[in-house]
């Protein structure tokens, strides 16, 4: 076969280094069914590729880089359709939101564990000399920097949720860090955060004893899951909210009935921790 030409002859090496996977990579794809080589020497066991495989296996690497999973990557390539693709990456997206929104709690926990009372007595002077930590961002913000700063104000809100001492200039702040969380997700972010943060400002809501505004931000949470197909974690959660909510509202009747329906949501978790971390919250209802 000839070395030119648009379906020129590419030994395994020469294909690992014009898409960037490694050689061993490519031979895992290949005992995978991912990457088979486009001919294979009988006699010596050589693999040969084409030209075209190239672009396949760059969109392999790319989409690992990503953390996208292989048999997720399988049906990307096997469908060769940018609708699917686009289904496929989304719902990935949601995955990776989720995980990310459970990782935030654990380091929070981490953290308030490792500081202990000295963080929460230097936190304490500081407010009481005047040193809030409010942050006015600028209006002409890069996009990174305000997903940076939305994930910063939901972090500060989990702080303020979490703590047993809250002053009520601490309920203010956990207020406003939550919708300010919020509005700038809604600048930025998925359909995926912006679930996230209406449950987590109806959450602060319950927190507090305010059943209205819990019952609003929970609707709305549950309506953006609704409208943008998410499941999973966050659909389990809109309904936690709900439940929550109507029973801060003293409706115990619809707590259990939304309490009922996290649980089935929460079956279709795909992570075993994502569904503990769910039974524990409802367990904490307990309507």
């Amino acid at each position: 076969m000839a070395e030119n030409g648009p379906e020129a002859s590419l030994s395994i090496g020469r294909l690992a280094r014009a898409s960037g996977l490694s050689v061993k990579a490519i031979r895992h794809y290949e005992r995978i069914g991912l990457l088979a080589p486009h001919e294979v020497d009988p006699s010596t066991g050589y693999r040969r590729y084409v030209a075209s495989q190239v672009e396949t296996a760059r969109t392999i690497r790319r989409l690992r880089e990503l953390n996208v999973p292989l048999a997720r990557i399988r049906t990307i390539l096997d469908a060769a359709d940018p609708a699917t693709t686009r289904t496929e990456l989304e719902e990935h997206l949601a995955q990776m939101e989720s995980e990310s929104w459970r990782l935030q709690r654990i380091v929070h926990r981490l953290r308030r564990a490792l500081d202990g009372p000295a963080e929460d007595q230097r936190e304490k002077q500081g407010k009481e000399k005047g040193m809030a930590n409010d942050v006015e961002p600028s209006t002409e913000m890069e996009p990174a920097e305000e997903r940076s700063l939305a994930a910063g104000l939901f972090n500060e809100t989990w702080t303020l949720l979490e703590r047993t001492d809250r002053t009520p200039a601490d309920e203010d702040r956990m207020i406003n860090a939550a919708h300010a969380s919020r509005f700038h997700w809604g600048n930025v972010g998925e359909p995926v955060n912006l679930a996230i943060g209406e449950w987590q400002i109806s959450r602060v809501y319950a927190v507090l004893g305010r059943a209205e505004p819990s019952l609003y931000h929970a609707n709305r949470s549950l309506e953006l899951c609704r409208d943008h197909g998410i499941g999973d974690f966050s659909l389990a959660y809109a309904y936690e909210a709900l439940a929550r909510a109507h029973l801060v509202a003293g409706d115990r009747t619809e707590a259990a009935r939304f309490t009922e329906l996290a649980r089935r949501a929460g079956e279709t978790i795909a992570e075993e921790e994502d569904r503990e971390l769910l039974t524990q919250d409802l367990e904490a209802i307990a309507p």
